[in-house]
């Protein structure tokens, strides 16, 4: 039933990423919106800013969904306003990450650890901390300079055949090679994974983290749809990519980072290691639900569409009875949400961030001044939007003494909450 998902526009001719089938098929349009992560300095407040399409497909043939490619990731990634490291709970889940592989597949100081967009070391420092060799491919000079600066190694490049020919013959190839967060983050998707392969040790693992489609459609995860990820990864549309490049997902966790995420496990097809339970039992469980069919993805539109008007009403209500608003973050799912939902700071008298490479700048398209987390505590609002609603256990926390003035934190994903 391919109707059952609206064709796109008459004239469009763009394949998909990993099989090159024609992209008919609409998950959800979101409008024009401005790459995520290009927040805005003053002297840019009264420039052009470039838009976009946020449309997402799904391929009817291997159920991949993704955007189409509108800017190089040169123009996106090589200066990059997003460091891990300013999320304590993400560094703790990259310790114990570490941990958790050092003792599963006994790595050493004779071990070399790979890592593909490394960020600013915060995981590859915990394996240099056991004296684990390690490597960080990371293609945002202005990040890499922070690893190298940490005792990190890592070096400026993107990703694929040609970088892992080179990494191999100067490095050597990878025991583990991991990648947390990237692989939606890449357009060609097939020089990526071959890229992988290449780098690999003949009894190599690669373990890769990528938010779970599952999970984004279940939650109404929307916000997670930007420019600079190009795609959104089923269990079975992974595991088709990975197999024809010669790769088998062996493993896989389901993990709560970022809204619900997977963490597969892959070797070169053939070695030993035995395919887990936890694989089939995913892979039955997403063919029993029809992610392999139109149909489940064509009400997706209307989930998203509910969302953004629960929210919108309860942003009215509250700025009709007077209430203060602010926001905490500046990520990549906030400026989704916000310049889709239309929110300004009419809504919004500003956000906050630890990040000091986004403060004193402007949300992209929105434009929300983007301040240091204790203009909270000078404005005293009524309500805090938190925006990286993924992490609102450790944001609560952190603004727990606004509760001395009554002020409450709201996420806005899977629906409006009011947090307690």
């Amino acid at each position: 039933m391919k109707d059952a998902i609206a064709p796109k526009p008459h004239g469009q001719k763009s394949g998909c990423r990993y099989c090159g089938a024609p992209l008919q098929h609409t998950l959800v349009d979101l409008g024009m919106s401005p790459l995520c992560q290009t927040h805005i300095t003053p002297e840019q407040l009264n420039h052009m800013e470039p838009f976009y399409p946020l449309h997402a497909y799904v391929c009817d043939q291997c159920w991949l969904v993704q955007l189409e490619e509108f800017v190089a990731p040169g123009d996106i990634f090589s200066e990059y306003a997003y460091f891990s490291s300013f999320s304590d709970s993400w560094v703790d889940h990259a310790r114990r990450y570490a941990e958790k592989m050092i003792d599963r597949f006994g790595l050493n100081e004779s071990s070399q650890v790979v890592e593909i967009a490394s960020n600013d070391g915060y995981l590859l420092q915990h394996f240099v901390r056991r004296s684990v060799p390690v490597l960080g491919i990371e293609p945002a000079a202005n990040i890499a300079k922070v690893a190298n600066e940490k005792g990190v190694r890592s070096i400026v490049r993107f990703h694929g055949r040609e970088t892992a020919k080179e990494v191999t013959e100067t490095y050597g190839q990878a025991d583990l090679l991991l990648g947390n967060n990237v692989l939606a983050h890449v357009p060609d998707l097939n020089d990526f994974v071959a890229g992988m392969k290449a780098l690999l040790k003949p009894d190599g693992v690669i373990t890769m983290e990528f938010p779970h489609l599952y999970r984004l459609m279940e939650e109404n995860q929307f916000d997670t749809i930007y420019h600079e990820h190009f795609s959104y990864f089923s269990f079975i549309a992974v595991q088709q990519v990975f197999a024809g490049h010669g790769l088998q997902i062996f493993d896989v966790e389901e993990l709560p980072t970022h809204g619900g995420s997977l963490r597969i496990y892959a070797q070169h097809a053939g070695f030993e290691r035995p395919v887990s339970a936890a694989v089939t039992e995913l892979r039955e469980r997403e063919l029993k639900e029809g992610y392999d069919t139109l149909e489940r993805y064509a009400n997706f539109k209307n989930q998203v569409e509910e969302t953004k008007r629960k929210l919108l009403a309860f942003l009215i209500e509250a700025k009709n009875q007077g209430k203060k608003i602010v926001g905490y973050g500046a990520p990549g799912k906030g400026n989704t949400l916000l310049n889709y939902c239309g929110i300004r700071t009419d809504f919004l008298d500003f956000t906050v961030d630890r990040n000091d490479y986004k403060q004193n700048k402007f949300t992209p398209g929105t434009h929300i001044p983007i301040l240091d987390p204790e203009a909270i505590r000078e404005a005293r609002p009524d309500y805090i939007l938190i925006l990286p609603w993924n992490l609102k256990e450790e944001i609560a926390s952190q603004v727990a003494y606004t509760r001395e003035w009554g002020c409450k934190c709201v996420v806005p994903i899977p629906e409006v909450t009011v947090l307690d």
